[in-house]
């Protein structure tokens, strides 16, 4: 009797074939190309220091060497390297050269997921005719001939492994993960070095021994469970190279988690007030955005950095989505005072709005709201929302935010700049 001891191959699926592309000091890159006199010298791009928007957002290879860090301030920066060159940011030139690079990309696959303008990832499975080594070589050969700048490239078999890898070395470098080598190279790392594992995170992780990603992976999931909520199924995860979450195509709509704006003000704000005018002139940004784009959202964020830049996050969900100026202020502002007693001086501010839906969807109706009432603030924010894009964002402004117009007088909405948002 014969017997057929065959496997059957389709069971078992073929690994994915990831790349992160990650482009090298990316603002500061293009500024330096576009301005050679200054390429041999430390430079930063940064905001504007004299407004207290001076937080390094970039910079080269050189100035790294100072241990300049991006999101520390000007002053900081300075202290460390007192030759740094600072210009401000040009975002339309960046997303030129985004485009650009993603151009390239394209050549090789058409899923390809933006983190940022700097940054992406590229699903080349199907790619048949070159391997995913070979892609990366390519690509980081020809981002450095067509546009002066150079890409770090991770190459692995899930996102976050790729994300790992054009981390691991730079510049202008390219790091292979795979199934073989992940222990080796992933685990030996500091736990922080794990995509979406924050300071905060990462003190809690310290504080029940666990120091490397090797020591997350080989952890009792349960007592990260205990620590960090799903955040601890999620890390355990993705230490153990179980992340499956595919590369998005590159003609999707991404979908809108989020809409926020936050600020840095001109001087510390100090008291009660000082705040609730700020969050009042970043709510009315926020909702604008909302109405604009036609959602109504149900839970508020608030972001608080004090002036020793240490970092809180809060968010409240509301009872009912809603898109109108006067709720999310109110519910933002309950937030600050259930948050912070004013302990310390803040520097900056920032407030979001998420967990939304489209304003003509169906939505349960509250029998205790009055909805005359309602309907009255609907019709009072879509004038005064006419009225700012007719005359201007100082056109019609509510007398809180006259008695401190070093605070007030700015608009988020028209100088906003636009973060990526995770793939989680």
């Amino acid at each position: 009797m014969n017997i057929n001891c065959a496997v059957d191959k389709s069971k078992y699926k073929k690994d994915r074939v990831i790349l992160h592309s990650d482009c090298n000091g990316f603002y500061a890159s293009v500024e330096c190309l576009h301005h050679p006199e200054i390429r041999n010298k430390p430079v930063a791009v940064s905001g504007d220091a004299e407004n207290r928007h001076g937080i390094i957002l970039a910079k080269n290879e050189i100035a790294k060497k100072y241990n300049i860090k991006t999101g520390e301030a000007i002053w900081q920066a300075k202290q460390k390297c007192p030759d740094l060159i600072t210009v401000p940011p040009h975002f339309d030139l960046y997303k030129r050269f985004s485009k650009m690079a993603r151009r390239i990309y394209s050549e090789y696959t058409d899923k390809i997921e933006p983190f940022g303008l700097d940054e992406a990832w590229l699903d080349v499975t199907d790619n048949k005719n070159m391997s995913g080594k070979e892609i990366a070589l390519e690509i980081n050969r020809r981002i450095k001939q067509e546009l002066g700048i150079t890409v770090s490239i991770g190459v692995s078999f899930n996102k976050i492994f790729a994300k790992f890898g054009s981390d691991y070395k730079k510049p202008d470098a390219i790091t292979e993960i795979t199934r073989e080598n992940y222990r080796d190279i992933v685990w030996n790392c500091p736990a922080k070095d794990l995509l979406y594992v924050g300071r905060a995170t990462g003190r809690k992780l310290e504080s029940i021994g666990i120091y490397t990603i090797g020591d997350i992976a080989t952890a009792d999931v349960t007592l990260l469970r205990s620590y960090l909520g799903k955040w601890g199924d999620l890390i355990y995860g993705f230490a153990n190279g179980y992340d499956s979450s595919p590369v998005a195509h590159m003609n999707e709509n991404s979908e809108v988690k989020s809409i926020g704006n936050s600020t840095t003000t001109p001087k510390d704000m100090v008291t009660f007030n000082d705040v609730k005018q700020v969050i009042f002139v970043l709510c009315d940004s926020v909702c604008r955005r909302m109405r604009e784009q036609g959602f109504m959202a149900k839970t508020v964020c608030i972001y608080i950095r004090d002036n020793e830049l240490t970092t809180l996050k809060r968010q409240h969900t509301m009872e009912a989505h809603t898109n109108l100026t006067k709720k999310i202020t109110k519910a933002a502002t309950e937030l600050f005072i259930k948050s912070y007693k004013m302990e310390k001086p803040l520097r900056s501010i920032g407030v979001s709005v998420t967990d939304f839906i489209h304003d003509d969807q169906p939505h349960q109706i509250s029998f205790l709201v009055d909805e005359k009432r309602l309907i009255q603030n609907e019709r009072l924010d879509k004038t005064l929302d006419m009225l700012k894009k007719r005359f201007g964002n100082y056109a019609v402004r509510p007398a809180v935010l006259l008695n401190d117009k070093e605070l007030s007088d700015f608009n988020p909405k028209e100088d906003h700049t636009i973060h990526p948002v995770g793939y989680l």
